[in-house]
């Protein structure tokens, strides 16, 4: 009988050694830990926590930035790995206009004279102009260099045939910040001639100017002053602002041997000046020496020069 035990007994002890030895994972080579108890079973099979490990008394704090990416300012070109867009000559939106912008603040009325077309804005103004032209690139320079020195702007009024003859004077004029107007083709009196006539004597004109400057001219003065009411259509048609003027400096009476040309000048139009002036003069060489001292004795008298961008292109 105690055989029979002793020998159940080793059964059991074998079949236990074996359970053992099985529950290990298969393939490791760590030694097998002993059955936990049914308590630890049922705390290993419930989920890990999904909150993050923290050292007692600290908060992890999260990874910097790599330095590249983080220091990387604007107007350096790249980023860490990241190559910067190329700049463009095209402005942002909102960013200043290539052109000059002028606001319109005056008209014309039927004496030729500037006014304002608000209260406040300055009348005491007058508007420089000088016709015949292009003739030498000496006088434009001297012209445009006084207008220069007291910030003025002033209209000049070409004749077709002479852009044709020498377009290069045309362009140094309009380089210059002349502001270009059309005198006809042949500086002919107009108002006696056929409405297809005067069309071809202003628009040849309108067109060259284009083709030369890229811009066409917004003002038209006919010679001697008489355009007559087909001038005033076709300019109108080509909108243009027809004017004549209402003070005239006399220059083209004068002469090359006169003396005291720049004081005759100066006189003949201070005895006419008034609120708005619009003043005749034109490319001459004695009308170049006296416009320095013209402008300046203009604004002694309380005057400044009207930019001609800045008149309404319709009479009132």
């Amino acid at each position: 009988m105690k055989k029979v035990v002793k020998a159940t007994s080793l059964l059991l002890l074998a079949a236990v050694l074996l359970t053992a030895c099985s529950s290990g994972d298969n393939g490791s080579t760590e030694q097998s830990s002993p059955q936990p108890t049914a308590a630890a079973t049922q705390e290993a099979a419930a989920p890990a926590s999904s909150e993050p490990q923290e050292t007692a008394g600290t908060t992890a704090s999260p990874s910097p930035e790599p330095a590249s990416a983080a220091s990387a300012s604007p107007g350096t070109g790249s980023t860490a790995g990241v190559e910067a867009p190329a700049a463009t000559g095209t402005p942002a939106p909102g960013g200043q206009a290539s052109a000059e912008e002028v606001p319109v603040l005056y008209h014309m009325n039927k004496n030729y004279d500037i006014v304002p077309n608000e209260e406040g804005t300055d009348k005491k103004v007058v508007l420089l102009t000088f016709d015949d032209g292009p003739k030498e690139a000496g006088l434009i320079h001297s012209l445009m260099d006084t207008l220069d020195k007291h910030q003025a702007k002033a209209i000049f009024f070409i004749n077709g045939y002479r852009v044709q003859e020498h377009p290069e004077l045309l362009e140094l004029l309009h380089s210059r910040g002349g502001i270009i107007g059309n005198h006809s083709w042949d500086h002919i009196v107009l108002k006696d001639k056929s409405y297809t006539e005067v069309k071809k004597q202003l628009e040849d004109v309108q067109n060259i100017v284009k083709e030369v400057t890229g811009e066409a001219p917004q003002f038209f003065r006919p010679p001697h002053g008489a355009g007559g009411d087909v001038g005033k259509k076709v300019a109108a048609e080509n909108g243009m602002l027809y004017m004549t003027w209402s003070v005239g400096s006399l220059d083209w009476e004068m002469k090359e041997k006169d003396t005291g040309k720049t004081e005759t000048l100066i006189k003949n139009v201070t005895d006419q000046l008034h609120s708005g002036s619009n003043i005749l003069m034109h490319e001459l060489p004695w009308t170049a020496e006296a416009l320095d001292q013209l402008l300046t004795t203009l604004e002694g008298k309380g005057y400044s020069f009207v930019d001609p961008r800045s008149i309404e292109l319709e009479m009132r």
